[in-house]
């Protein structure tokens, strides 16, 4: 008898070129590694890649793969041996399905929004794919006091035409502002924060955006950094994994859809502002923002905006609830905190970004905000893992 000989071998058809399919991939280890009896063949692919020839001759005792179009069902189903699908695009094949529950995701977002005070409320989402969909519509439920809910949908076999583009750019430039909008995935969200660029819309001051999957180097590539859902696909792969030993070892299938909840959202600078209705404040706070390591002045942001210094002065604290000059501080030392955690910059480097006149000043600032001195404040990150 081989070493191997005992083990069950699993085929995993899952997608490496995206986070949520990583993810799963790495719910699916943990199992594999608890359970100790799982030989795993797998190759690095994309979502819609063809099946592997590997496969042809492949055989084995299961198979956890994400099911994208009906050749791929019908060569699993020839198979003859358990199928677990943590995909759910094509639903009429029958494979059990363990799948994130998109109706928890979109209450997540729409919460998150609320609490920033958002009336308008838009999703941009992908037509024909029924997990895009889902998310739409319960976004729409979630939102039900809105007092306006827009939608725009594009054809997958649309993307990157300069017709889409086109559509997004018209749609984005109608929607009433301030708004807060839901996009169905991290990749068309970054879509949609280039079509605000170009624009001129600001974002988030009149644009907030939020997506999912927290693919944390597309989030935080994009200009602003993407909030994003967890969405909980290392749960996805570790329960369809519980699934498919079960029905190696005889048992039922279930007679529904396995659904995993989401695990949070990483909010980041795309959501970082509550609903503005005033224009000339709004665009304040995005001046400031780009901006924010050359010295402020109120009368040079109220050139900016176009109003008198006391007049902007005015509208600015009823709409803010505070001084210009202690947004700007809270601003710059939210920006300093974020640096000074995640990244290995040097304290001289992040207080000439966040406005700050010198090194020693911004030490000052933290130590009498936070209690703790940059150092201390970048250390106790490194033990959280936060950098």
């Amino acid at each position: 008898m081989t070493p191997s000989a005992h083990r069950k071998r699993i085929a995993l058809l899952v997608e490496t070129s995206l986070a949520s399919g990583r993810e799963i991939l790495r719910g699916i280890a943990r199992y594999a590694r608890e359970v100790d009896h799982w030989q795993l063949s797998h190759a690095a692919r994309g979502l819609h890649e063809s099946m592997p020839r590997w496969m042809d001759d492949w055989q084995g005792d299961g198979i956890i793969a994400r099911v994208q179009d009906d050749d791929m069902a019908v060569f699993l189903e020839q198979s003859a041996i358990p199928v677990v699908d943590v995909l759910g695009v094509i639903a009429t094949r029958g494979f059990p399905l363990v799948h994130v529950d998109d109706h928890s995701v979109a209450q997540v977002v729409a919460d998150h929004f609320s609490q920033r005070g958002y009336e308008h409320f838009a999703f941009y989402g992908i037509r024909g794919e029924n997990w895009s969909e889902r998310r739409r519509d319960g976004f729409r439920s979630s939102c039900a006091d809105a007092r306006t809910f827009n939608v725009l949908e594009l054809g997958r076999d649309q993307e990157g035409s300069k017709d889409a583009w086109k559509a997004l750019c018209t749609w984005l430039g109608g929607l009433p502002k301030p708004v807060a909008i839901m996009v169905c995935s991290d990749q068309w969200g970054l879509t949609l924060l280039e079509a605000c660029r170009e624009q001129g819309i600001p974002v988030p001051e009149r644009i907030a955006v939020a997506s999912v999957d927290n693919d944390v180097p597309l989030c935080e590539i994009s200009t602003p950094t993407l909030t994003s859902v967890r969405g909980g696909h290392f749960r996805v792969g570790y329960q369809a994994s519980q699934l498919l030993d079960e029905l190696m070892s005889g048992g039922k299938p279930p007679t529904r859809a396995v659904l995993v909840s989401p695990t949070g959202i990483v909010a980041r600078q795309s959501t970082d502002t509550v609903s503005i209705d005033d224009d000339a404040v709004a665009h304040a706070l995005h001046h400031i923002r780009e901006h924010l390591s050359s010295p402020l002045s109120n009368e040079e942001i109220a050139r900016e905006v176009g109003i008198s210094r006391t007049q902007f002065q005015r509208r600015f604290r009823a709409t803010m609830g505070t001084t210009i000059r202690d947004y700007i501080v809270q601003t710059r030392l939210h920006r300093a905190r974020m640096l000074i955690e995640g990244t290995d910059l040097p304290l001289k480097s992040i207080a000439k970004q966040c406005g700050f006149r010198h090194q020693e000043y911004l030490g000052q600032v933290i130590k009498k905000h936070d209690h703790v001195t940059p150092g201390e404040l970048r250390a106790q990150a490194r033990q959280q893992g936060i950098g």
